[in-house]
């Protein structure tokens, strides 16, 4: 993968995005849907690794508080796609809490150690997470790891960004990431796809320690 390719797009779309919301804000409403037009893949990505077939309703609820406050949204278009993952993970938060889900890592899956991964398989990983398949083995990472990947490499948030959004440490989130990637690295290295494995990140906890995971940290919009 050309990852300096990718993230020389990915700052030339960046620069689309934010003046696309700086007109958006000026109450151009063909701005604002460029914007959606832009963010929205990687939003809806996101949100099914959360909550899975519920993932456009959330994303709904989302866009309406999106536009209901975008005049109070201060940044560049960097920003903007931390500021609406923001507002799209405590949406995500409270339907999870409305199907009585609680999403957090048990104590064992936060202090297992980074497995090893097979030599030329991170690149595998990266390129394969806008599959189906691979969203439900993101879910099956610990759940600090697999936010940490979807916030990465779905939504393509620099690390700090992707720290905001979680309310973390920007290192933690790249060790979080890294170790994700390498866990995700070995499955799609050594086991194939199956169909096994949980679909969603709420999915996740019920399989990891019996009940449902609890809510994540992060800021509050």
């Amino acid at each position: 993968m050309d990852q300096g390719g990718e993230s020389r797009r990915g700052r030339a779309a960046d620069g689309d995005l934010g003046a696309a919301v700086a007109k958006a804000q000026e109450g151009d409403e063909v701005a604002f849907a460029v914007a959606y037009r832009i963010v929205q893949p990687a939003l809806l990505a996101y949100l099914r690794g959360l909550v899975g077939d519920d993932a456009e309703d959330v994303a709904s609820d989302a866009w309406l508080e999106i536009a209901r406050d975008l005049g109070r949204f201060r940044g560049d278009g960097t920003g903007f796609r931390g500021w609406t993952a923001t507002i799209a993970r405590h949406r995500a938060l409270d339907h999870l809490r409305r199907r009585r889900v609680r999403p957090q890592a048990s104590a064992l899956e936060r202090d297992m150690l980074e497995l090893p991964g097979a030599h030329s398989t991170h690149d595998q990983a990266l390129e394969s997470l806008s599959t189906e398949y691979a969203l439900g083995l993101v879910a099956g990472l610990p759940r600090e790891q697999a936010e940490a990947v979807l916030l990465r490499v779905v939504l393509g948030l620099d690390g700090p960004t992707a720290a905001r959004v979680l309310g973390k440490r920007p290192g933690a989130v790249r060790t979080a990431a890294h170790r994700g990637l390498k866990r995700l690295a070995r499955r799609l290295g050594t086991e194939g796809v199956t169909d096994e494995g949980p679909r969603t990140l709420g999915d996740a906890g019920r399989t990891a320690d019996g009940a449902g995971p609890g809510e994540g940290e992060g800021m509050r919009t």
